[in-house]
């Protein structure tokens, strides 16, 4: 999906943006007013990634269009171009919920450059929380491919193919959407964390990439506790026993490759490395409701959470079993600022 539209009641001004904007490899979508650029969405909107219209013009307003594009495609990138002497109405844009703006007369490559930077903006608002996204503005090149050392979260539904069969599609949806996916991607954000993405019925989560803390490996074990606290909140106010959820919960620590990876046609940030097999690994073979971590991961917190050794485990594709230990709670309050650090 690369499609872009630009929307102005100007032949010329679409002309321009269309020259300029193929050159970034943008299939480019031209409408002259609202009306025109709505019925195209609501019938190709899986196709455009951004929209470009103009402020002012006939029958519907940019500011009009913009918002009603994103009722029909939350997903797409709303960029209202504007003069400078409607500055105003750019800022009444970015309060209605817009991405952002551009002013004429526009300078191209500032143009193609605010472009990129929008949809990455609106990209990454999925899977880091705004804190991390704040520091992110701050260095461009935070996302650039690069090795770090992070640490690794997956969470994963213990049960799952019973619960789809005793549950009906929207029943199912209901009961992950609400009380899975929603808070803990939630508690992944307050820990400034990112959620790297679903994969079915399971969460992974990054801690240190793309903005390292230096705590990172607290951060995910002390998220990985409010997981499982909240589990235990939720499973409390069902009634039904077989719509209860239990979890398992793995965390390893290491050096991955982190960046933008993927194909022209889907892109994502993400981390590859044996840190993320292990996680994956711990969080398979733990057991209901338990937190399993590396050795590594243990001797970041030994000193505020209470952890056992589990032996005599085989790790498939370690050829050396890794030391595991088991979370079994906190050894003091602990509690997060939104600086990045402990207090």
């Amino acid at each position: 999906m690369n499609g872009l539209m630009v929307v102005d009641d100007e032949e010329g001004v679409r002309r321009s943006l269309k020259k300029v904007l193929e050159k970034d490899g943008y299939r480019i979508v031209l409408a002259e007013n609202g009306e025109e650029a709505l019925t195209f969405i609501r019938q190709n909107g899986q196709d455009i990634e951004t929209v470009i219209s103009d402020y002012r013009m006939p029958g519907m307003d940019g500011l009009e269009t913009l918002i009603e594009i994103g009722r029909c495609n939350a997903e797409i990138t709303r960029i209202m171009l504007t003069g400078y002497a409607t500055m105003a109405s750019a800022i009444e844009a970015v309060n209605a919920g817009i991405d952002g703006f551009l002013t004429k007369p526009f300078e191209n490559n500032e143009l193609r450059a605010k472009v990129r930077e929008y949809n990455l903006k609106k990209r990454l608002k999925q899977f880091v929380s705004e804190q991390v996204l704040v520091e992110l503005h701050k260095s461009a090149n935070s996302i650039l491919p690069k090795r770090m050392r992070v640490s690794v979260l997956f969470i994963d539904i213990r049960g799952f193919s019973g619960l789809s069969e005793r549950l009906n599609p929207a029943e199912l949806s209901e009961l992950l959407n609400h009380n899975f996916f929603s808070p803990f991607d939630n508690i992944i954000f307050q820990h400034n964390g990112t959620l790297d993405k679903h994969i079915g019925d399971s969460i992974m989560g990054i801690f240190g990439a793309p903005i390292t803390g230096g705590d990172d490996a607290v951060r995910a074990v002390l998220a990985a506790l409010a997981v499982r606290e909240d589990i235990a909140r939720v499973n409390g106010s069902i009634t039904q026993p077989d719509r209860r959820i239990a979890v398992g919960i793995g965390i390893a620590t290491g050096e991955v490759m982190a960046g933008i990876f993927g194909s022209s046609r889907k892109k994502e940030y993400t981390v590859l490395g044996a840190p993320v097999n292990l996680a994956s690994r711990l969080e398979n073979i733990a057991q209901a409701d338990q937190i399993l971590v590396c050795g590594e991961t243990a001797g970041f917190v030994e000193g505020i959470v209470r952890l056992e050794r589990v032996e005599a485990l085989v790790i498939r594709g370690f050829a050396r079993p890794p030391e595991v230990y088991s979370v079994m709670g906190k050894k003091q309050e602990i509690h997060l600022d939104n600086s990045r650090r402990l207090v």
